[in-house]
């Protein structure tokens, strides 16, 4: 008789690296995530978060979240469609659509249920989902559930994807899905050539800017405003109120036709509780912050250039971007999870990243900057990255 369990027997690389004291994951924080917080009682240089507009702890979100608990509650305790939809919802949704630019708007729980969610709504067996080959799992799996054909093309490359249209049936539903800025790190997708393109093919485009929305843009309107693009180009631009907004939860921006469609027929959404009252009130006004927060984009370029090219001359190896995101490329699984340990004892934390999330021998750490980060912020972690990777001979 099979064992069900027998596989998570075997399962013991955390413990193995438990043992090592190199276990890098389900780190406890003990203040709020902005700048600086706390670790294990020791004040510690937050570049592993992605507030990149550093509103976790703004006191106009704070305000917000809680006078919408105090008008609300905790709770919604029950689906949109039914009895888990307020004022705030509705307010949420509109303020979004005319900040993006989009006839209508819908907020799901999670930024994971919009991908899901919608891609298995729109599409069926007989269509086709054109997917990057690095996208994020929530859109995997959104294909997966679908059960549409799924067809991938190189990342970030325009001509394999036309190859790849091109090879498609002429009168398929087509549906092309793809990110505005890629999650681990932090390259823009080339939006122009990818929507031409995929319009030239009667294909509509989707676009997951989940990393983009709130740092790009010319007002923080995301990745596709970055390259002068609209509604008109991207059928439908997705996203998380996970980052940026610095809450919880996520959207879809369409046509008012397509949003109407997803809010009657997406089962993440239909059979999902409503965000709590307090995370749409944040979502609201962070909407309204970030419009307003050019200064905050400012600052975060300036250190972000300081930051990319303190850690070029000091010899670790990252990818140019004008995301907020720096991967430092380490290539050895061993080796990335010690120079995670050494920056966390010194005061600085960092993701650290490996298989499936990238390939053997491209393990790296990810790090990231914050609007609210000041310029000492990031000269103290440049210096411990120096200590530290002397150390472990990682640099010169």
């Amino acid at each position: 008789m099979t064992d069900l369990f027998k596989k998570a027997r075997k399962f013991t690389d955390p413990q193995t690296y438990k043992q090592m004291g190199l276990y890098p994951y389900f780190v406890p924080f003990s203040a709020t995530i902005g700048p600086r917080t706390m670790i294990r009682g020791k004040e510690t240089i937050m570049l592993g978060s992605n507030n990149y507009m550093g509103l976790t702890s703004h006191p106009e979100m704070l305000k917000a979240a809680k006078d919408a608990i105090d008008n609300f509650g905790t709770g919604c305790t029950g689906s949109r469609l039914l009895n888990g939809t307020l004022d705030l919802h509705n307010e949420l949704e509109a303020g979004l659509s005319k900040f993006l630019g989009y006839e209508d708007t819908i907020a799901f729980t999670t930024g994971y249920q919009v991908n899901v969610g919608i891609v298995e709504a729109l599409t069926t067996k007989k269509d086709y989902v054109i997917s990057d080959e690095l996208n994020h799992a929530s859109i995997i799996d959104g294909i997966r559930l679908s059960k549409a054909n799924r067809v991938i093309y190189k990342h970030n490359d325009p001509q394999d994807l036309e190859r790849v249209l091109s090879e498609l049936p002429k009168n398929a539903g087509k549906l092309l899905i793809t990110e505005g800025v890629f999650s681990i790190e932090g390259d823009l997708n080339p939006l122009k050539e990818i929507c031409k393109i995929a319009h030239d093919y009667d294909t509509k485009v989707m676009i997951d800017d989940a990393h983009g929305t709130g740092v790009l843009g010319d007002h923080g309107e995301g990745t596709p405003n970055h390259f002068g693009l609209g509604k008109d180009d991207v059928d439908i631009l997705s996203g998380t109120f996970s980052k940026s907004f610095a809450s919880i939860g996520g959207f879809a921006a369409a046509s008012e036709e397509v949003i109407n469609y997803i809010k009657h027929t997406a089962r993440s959404f239909l059979f999902s509780a409503s965000m709590p009252p307090a995370s749409c009130a944040s979502v609201i006004k962070a909407t309204e912050l970030i419009q307003k927060g050019d200064h905050m984009r400012d600052n975060l370029r300036k250190l972000l250039k300081r930051y990319r090219s303190g850690l070029v001359s000091l010899g670790f190896n990252t990818v140019p971007s004008e995301s907020a995101i720096v991967p430092i490329i380490v290539g050895e699984l061993e080796k990335n999870f010690r120079l995670w340990r050494g920056l966390l004892d010194n005061g600085v934390y960092t993701n650290p990243y490996m298989m499936p999330a990238v390939p053997v021998g491209h393990e790296l750490l990810r790090t990231s900057i914050i609007a609210t980060h000041s310029e000492k912020d990031v000269d103290d972690a440049l210096e411990i990255f120096a200590k530290v990777g002397r150390e472990l001979e990682i640099i010169p």
